[in-house]
């Protein structure tokens, strides 16, 4: 492992290696990575659905990723896509029975990984951990 005494790295090496085991887990499922955020999104919200544009918006990738991401997870009986009855040019996505079962799986092995990287630390150090996170990103935003 590359010792390095700035965050930079070392948030890209923690990034690298829950990508790389999250990868190895959805793979069984024929899942990527854009697939599940999708998901994730869609079972969060009220309906399950959200339109083509918000979802770019919210996962923050361009119109032409979502549009394939969206495909795919479609031929996959993950999503569906229906226009709006209102405005032709609006496109909606809703998320199907199948995705929300492939949802819960992918959360579960998620979840397991996520214990399997935090092994060791205590439940204080973990909020702390998450809390510090937090602050982090808002300066990002």
């Amino acid at each position: 492992m590359l010792k390095v005494d700035r965050f930079g790295p070392v948030f890209k090496q923690i990034h690298d290696a829950l990508e790389k085991n999250a990868n190895n887990l959805l793979r069984a499922d024929d899942l990527t990575m854009a697939q599940v955020h999708l998901l994730f999104l869609l079972e969060e919200s009220p309906d399950g659905c959200y339109s083509l544009k918000e979802l770019e918006r919210r996962l923050r990738v361009a119109q032409s990723t979502m549009v394939g991401v969206v495909k795919r997870s479609a031929q996959k009986g993950f999503v569906e896509c229906y226009g709006d009855p209102h405005d032709k040019r609006v496109k909606h996505v809703r998320i199907t029975p199948e995705g929300r079962r492939i949802c819960a799986a992918a959360q579960k092995h998620m979840g397991e990984s996520e214990e399997r990287f935090l092994k060791g630390i205590s439940p204080a150090e973990r909020a702390l951990f998450l809390e510090l996170l937090y602050k982090v990103l808002r300066n990002l935003s």
